[in-house]
Parts: structure tokens; sequence; C-alpha cells
């Protein structure tokens, strides 16, 4: 077990170092930010929908190695997945770092921070992105803070 969690430590790592998708992409027609007083993360997320498809996902902001990670690693995983598979996803994910349901290889990468759920602070930093996504995606340009939305 060990050896995994230095696995996924690692590449929590990476993507916080060389964040995937940072900046806003091309064509990006809803964005929404995302503020974490506690932990002092601050993100914007924008994205760009093709009907019901998100066809380009970015961010950018500052935040601790969690947050940066969550971020870089949802981008990467909701690229080409229509709204209803987001939410879906989400609810997986926010299930699986609340500690309310157990890892599952079905999430992907996502999977690596599973560990989030030992250290309930964290939990608002691994979420931070996917609500100021959901927010964006909602057409709401807003501040999410997760104060409120944990």
């Amino acid at each position: 077990m060990s050896e995994l969690r230095d696995l996924y430590q690692a590449m929590i790592l990476d993507h916080y170092k060389k964040p995937r998708n940072y900046g806003r992409p091309a064509g990006a027609d809803r964005s929404a930010e995302g503020a974490n007083p506690l932990c002092g993360d601050r993100v914007q997320v924008f994205a760009r929908l093709e009907g019901d498809q998100l066809a380009a996902v970015g961010f950018e902001g500052s935040g601790c190695a969690i947050s940066t990670a969550a971020a870089s690693l949802m981008t990467q995983a909701v690229k080409g997945k229509s709204r209803a598979e987001v939410e879906t996803l989400f609810d997986r994910y926010h299930e699986m770092v609340t500690g309310k349901a157990k890892p599952d290889a079905s999430l992907g990468k996502l999977e690596v921070l599973a560990g989030v759920r030992e250290f309930p602070a964290r939990v608002k930093c691994a979420t931070l992105v996917w609500h100021a996504l959901l927010a964006a995606l909602a057409g709401r340009d807003e501040i999410v803070s997760t104060e409120v939305s944990e």
C-alpha cells in the first residue's frame, strides 16, 4: 500500500508543478471563480460548450498542491463529456473524497485524490474547482466559496 500511496503522491505533485489545461481556452464562453478562504485557494474555471458537450476547459489561479492538482486532473477528466456526465462524475468524486464511498477505479486518475478523505479540511481544496466548473456550466458567472458549498 505504501508504494501505491507514493505513486499517488508523485502524481499529485506532478499535476501541482505542471498543471494540465492551465489557462483560458480559445473561445471559452463560460467562467466562474472559486475561493477557499481557509486555505487561500483561488481559481477561475473557463469552459466552452458545443451543444451539450464540454469542448474545452481550463483554469487559472493559485492554490495549494491539492487544489491545483485537483483542477488539473479534473480538466483532463471532464473534457468532451456532456453536462450530465460531468455532474455524475462530480457526484462520484465528491462521495469518494468525503469518505461516503470507497475509491473507484472507474474514476481514472481522479482516484489519486482519494486520500483527501483522511483530512476533512482538505476536501474543500479538492472540490473547489468542481464547484466552480458546475457554476460555469450553469451559466452562473459568480464567485463560489467553499464556506457554503461543502
